[in-house]
C-alpha cells in the first residue's frame, strides 16, 4: 500500500527455499509429503495514476525446481519437477489517503490513513500434465480481490490489515480424468512495520489466518484448509534505487494444507517516475 511516484518502474527478482509439507495443489493424495523447493520469481510493476488515485499494475512469473517425497496411493514415491509455475497479474488502487503524485510532490507527502484494493489473477500457464499427481501449475484460473487499510502511528511505526478471498475455476482435466473444484479461500493478515531513521531501511512482522478452499473431486468433498502463518521481513537499501529484501515465512499451525518454512531473498530496482 506504499505510495510510489507515478510512472516509477519496479523490477525485482526473488529467490527462495522452502522445506516441509508443501504441495502446489492440496488435493494431491500424498500422505506425509515432504518437499525441498527452490524458486525464482522475476516481477515487474509500474506505478500508475488511476483517475487521481495512486495504483500499481504488474506481473510475476515464478519458476521452481524441487523434490517431493511421500506415500502416494499406497506407494512410497519421490518425484522431481523443474519449470514454470502459474504467472500472476496484479492491479491495485489506493482509493483513500494516497493520491497520485510525482517525485517532487512526494517529498512533502506524509501518509496517515491509507485504504486500497487489489485484484490478483493467476493464469493456468504453468507446467501441468493430467497424468502427473504433482505439477507446478494448477490448470485453472484463480482470482483474488483484497482490501487493505494502513495507519501511520508515528514517523517510525505503521500498522496494516488485509482481508482477501481467492476464487477458483474448475480443473476439468485433473489426474485420472476427474474434475477438481474448490470453494473460496478466505484470509486475513496483520502487519506491523518499523521504519528506521535511515531512508529505505525498515522491518516488519506479520501474522495471517486462512480458512476454506474445500476441494471436491468429481463431487466428493475433502476437508477444508485452515492455517496460521507468521513472517518477518527486513528491507535494506543498497545503492541508489536498489534494495534488498530478506523474508522468512513459517506455517505456525496447520489443520490441513501446506506446513513449511520459507527463506527468501529479493532484489529490487526502481527507475523512472513523473517529476
Amino acid at each position: 500500500m506504499q505510495n510510489t511516484p507515478v510512472g516509477t518502474n519496479l523490477v525485482s527478482v526473488a529467490t527462495g527455499f522452502s522445506r516441509g509439507n508443501l504441495l502446489v495443489d492440496p488435493a494431491v493424495p500424498i500422505e506425509g509429503a515432504q518437499a525441498d523447493v527452490f524458486s525464482l520469481t522475476p516481477a515487474f510493476f509500474r506505478a500508475i495514476d488511476f483517475f487521481g488515485m495512486s495504483g500499481k499494475v504488474g506481473v510475476a512469473v515464478p519458476m521452481a525446481t524441487g523434490e517431493w517425497a511421500g506415500n502416494a496411493l499406497g506407494i512410497d514415491t519421490a518425484v522431481t519437477r523443474t519449470g514454470f509455475s502459474d504467472p500472476r497479474l496484479v492491479m491495485s488502487v489506493n482509493f483513500l489517503g494516497a493520491p497520485a503524485l510525482g517525485r517532487s510532490s512526494m517529498r512533502t507527502y506524509r501518509p496517515k490513513t491509507v485504504a486500497g484494493i487489489q485484484l490478483s489473477v493467476q493464469a493456468p500457464l504453468g507446467q501441468y500434465s493430467p497424468e502427473r499427481l504433482i505439477n507446478l501449475g494448477l490448470n485453472r484460473w484463480s482470482f483474488q480481490p483484497r482490501l487493505g487499510v494502513a495507519q501511520t502511528l508515528s514517523s517510525h511505526v505503521t500498522v496494516e490489515g488485509y482481508a482477501a478471498a481467492t476464487f477458483y475455476t474448475a480443473n476439468t482435466d485433473y489426474f485420472g480424468g476427474t474434475e477438481l473444484t474448490q470453494e473460496p479461500f478466505l484470509e486475513a493478515q496483520f502487519h506491523a512495520i518499523y521504519a528506521f531513521s535511515k531512508p529505505g531501511l525498515w522491518m516488519a512482522a506479520s501474522i495471517g489466518y486462512g480458512r476454506g478452499a474445500q476441494i471436491a473431486i468429481d463431487g466428493e468433498k475433502e476437508e477444508s484448509l485452515e492455517n496460521v502463518r507468521i513472517s518477518a521481513v527486513l528491507k535494506v537499501p543498497l545503492a541508489r534505487q536498489h534494495g534488498l529484501k530478506l523474508v522468512y515465512i513459517n506455517g505456525l499451525t496447520t489443520r490441513l494444507g501446506a506446513d513449511f518454512d520459507t527463506f527468501q531473498v529479493a532484489w529490487q530496482y526502481g527507475f523512472g517516475g513523473r517529476p
